[in-house]
């Protein structure tokens, strides 16, 4: 089953960094849990390929029954890329997308109004670069064999 994050209003806000091949860090903010490291193997594609994405939900709810339904949430976020894209169906309007699967398969996705997310500017990429290294470090041999 899909976990939706109540249709991205408990999600804050957050970052995805694919500086590094085959593996995606970043953290992201959500109601209840405030904010969680993230680290997925694969690599993004298209248009943020080997890039830095940030986003801010101008339609979070700091909802304390997230808390509820996220109780059994896996902290950090593990697992495998599956599509990170701005324009993620050629029938639909295009929106930020970001789709992977945990490490026990379990499905996640975030999708956000078109303004709420964007790519970095390579001037701005130094704000995160050591918190992007730390949980790189602290995190991609937990991934297993999914990182090659």
């Amino acid at each position: 089953m899909a976990q939706k994050f109540g249709n991205a209003r408990w999600v804050k806000e957050g970052y995805f960094d694919n500086r590094t091949a085959n593996v995606v860090v970043g953290q992201i903010t959500f109601a209840a849990l405030g904010i969680v490291d993230v680290c997925l193997a694969g690599s993004l594609t298209g248009e943020v390929e080997g890039k830095v994405i940030q986003f801010r939900n101008p339609n979070f709810l700091d909802d304390p029954y997230a808390g509820e339904l996220l109780d059994d949430f896996a902290i950090p976020l593990l697992g495998k890329v599956s599509l990170f894209s701005f324009d993620p169906h050629p029938l639909l309007s295009p929106h930020p997308y970001f789709e992977w699967f945990s490490l026990d398969q379990q499905h996640y996705r975030i999708e956000l109004e078109p303004s709420a997310a964007w790519v970095v500017a390579e001037s701005e990429w130094a704000l995160i670069t050591e918190k992007s290294q730390r949980i790189r470090e602290a995190l991609i041999s937990r991934l297993g064999p999914f990182v090659s």
